[in-house]
């Protein structure tokens, strides 16, 4: 048997940046897509975001790429959120994401990022932040 734990960080948000998860159903969303991981073998540590992105960090399962896990759970999540009428407007997440590996030494400091997404953005705008990721792990 094989063993692997590899912790990522991944983060995509919705097409446009359009503000489809509200603070009443950010909380629904996130529920469905750690329930619909756990049904495909992936583990979602945290999971957190704002009006118009999410932070994922999850273990990484030994069968899907990283694009795979990305593609299942967004995929999976726009189609419920729209069968669920969660939304005014057709629900769609963006094309591209980000993703990094974390080292184990820096777990609680990710985590304590994740949860605190809400505060974080009344401070930093969504697009400094990816700048700031882009630009700090050399993309």
């Amino acid at each position: 048997m094989s063993f692997t734990k590899i912790m990522v960080h991944a983060v995509w948000g919705t097409k446009r940046r359009y503000p489809f998860m509200t603070k009443e159903i950010r909380p629904i969303i996130l529920d469905h897509i750690k329930t619909n991981a756990i049904s495909k073998g992936i583990y979602i540590d945290r999971i957190n975001g704002f009006t118009d992105h999410l932070h994922c960090l999850m273990d990484m399962n030994q069968e899907y790429s990283i694009g795979k896990t990305i593609q299942l759970i967004k995929g999976e999540s726009a189609y419920w959120i729209n069968k669920q009428r969660l939304t005014t407007k057709k629900f769609e997440w963006g094309v591209e994401y980000y993703a990094v590996s974390i080292d184990t030494s820096s777990l609680y400091q990710v985590r304590m990022y994740i949860q605190g997404q809400e505060l974080h953005h009344k401070k930093v705008s969504f697009q400094k932040e990816y700048e700031e990721m882009m630009r700090g792990f050399n993309f």
